[in-house]
């Protein structure tokens, strides 16, 4: 065994706790990864299989978010670990000195200066301590196999990590064409395209926008089904995308410009669905907010998303809750292979701006979705 190896268990004896809790949450991560792997072998023969390849994407989502934290969680313990141990080395020197002087053949190893008395009551002594720094030595070398195992988990997960990114970009491509090729949603009314035109060429902002969108629809199927009441659901929607909360309602950003809705922060290429069964009253570029989704859940309220790079769906149609509605872009080409905790926002290059208005009203959105955890 090394003298590095050594200092590196005998810091690691003190944070067994914390190298079970990356190992477990590393393996948890290997085996979400695994499943979403199968359902994407699985998706090719589903019956929907635009619902397929969203249930793979959002699987891999979490397995990856999974995965980099726990890799992430891991570099952590290793450099403080790196900056304890620097300052052990004098106390692991020591250990060992004492380990192979005990296991020496040579009798006058341990003679005392004092004659016969000082020696006998030195071996005494050792004699007490032998059994402790055995069993330290034992606990070394446990810790040295669990270090050991620890690595090799994280070389396979680091392998596991690129594989499935390479596999969720495939679902992601596959979900481009099924949504294209998709025929089978109702449409409640079609889209007016020139009185649309001439709304976006005289709006200059998000209000008057939405309040213009009434005027806009022809031909209503007054036979579709529209969507079903929310009330129940008002305070327990799911954020529309993985995603944690950056700025609140009438939060101030940096320019000190404030806003009557919440912008979330994403992962790149992150998938966004509708958060309940609604009607699109909008999808395309708006201003200067890209493009944006906007959502009728019900008559009179609507969820207006802004931000995403590719979006789906056709104005008219009614969608069902958990529909994909487009995807996030990815401005950072290497943000899906960092491993920076989702819990700092660092790795979430993209933002996702999202507000609900009722009567043309700005709501709080934390008072419909739940913006307390990662969506």
């Amino acid at each position: 065994m090394s003298l590095r190896a050594v200092f590196l268990v005998l810091a690691m004896a003190t944070a067994a706790q914390a190298q079970d809790n990356a190992a477990d949450q590393a393996r948890a991560a290997v085996v979400m990864l695994e499943e979403a792997l199968g359902q994407l072998d699985a998706a090719d023969g589903a019956r929907d299989r635009v619902q397929a390849l969203t249930t793979t994407i959002q699987a891999f989502e979490s397995g990856l978010a999974a995965m980099r934290t726990g890799l992430r969680q891991a570099a952590i313990r290793e450099a403080q670990l790196s900056a304890k141990l620097e300052a052990r080395d004098g106390e692991v020197g020591q250990l060992l000195a004492v380990l192979q002087s005990i296991g020496t053949e040579n009798p006058t190893a341990f003679l005392h200066p004092d004659g016969p008395t000082g020696t006998a009551r030195a071996g005494l002594l050792l004699a007490e301590l032998t059994p402790a720094l055995n069993k330290r030595a034992e606990q070394l070398r446990r810790d040295l196999e669990d270090v050991q195992t620890l690595r090799t988990l994280q070389t396979d997960a680091e392998a596991r990590l690129r594989t499935s990114l390479t596999a969720v970009q495939a679902a992601r491509t596959a979900l481009n064409q099924a949504m294209a090729e998709r025929t089978d949603l109702p449409k409640r009314f079609t889209e007016d395209p020139v009185s649309t035109a001439i709304l976006i060429a005289s709006t200059e902002t998000l209000d008057g926008f939405a309040s213009g969108l009434s005027q806009i629809v022809t031909n209503e199927d007054l036979n579709v089904e529209t969507p079903v009441s929310i009330e129940a659901q008002i305070g327990d929607l799911p954020l529309p995308v993985q995603s944690i909360v950056l700025r609140r309602m009438n939060e101030p950003d940096a320019a000190g410009i404030v806003r009557p809705g919440i912008l979330l922060a994403t992962r790149p290429r992150a998938i966004v669905t509708s958060p309940t069964a609604a009607t699109i009253r909008y999808t395309g570029p708006l201003l200067d907010f890209g493009n944006v989704m906007i959502l009728e859940p019900r008559a009179d309220t609507l969820f207006v998303l802004a931000g995403l790079e590719t979006v789906y769906g056709e104005i008219g149609q009614v969608i069902a809750a958990g529909t994909p509605i487009g995807l996030m872009g990815e401005r950072d080409a290497g943000g899906e292979l960092s491993t920076d905790g989702d819990g700092t926002g660092a790795a979430r290059s993209e933002t996702l701006y999202m507000e609900v208005r009722q009567d043309n009203v700005p709501q709080d959105p934390a008072s419909w979705f739940r913006t307390d955890k990662d969506g």
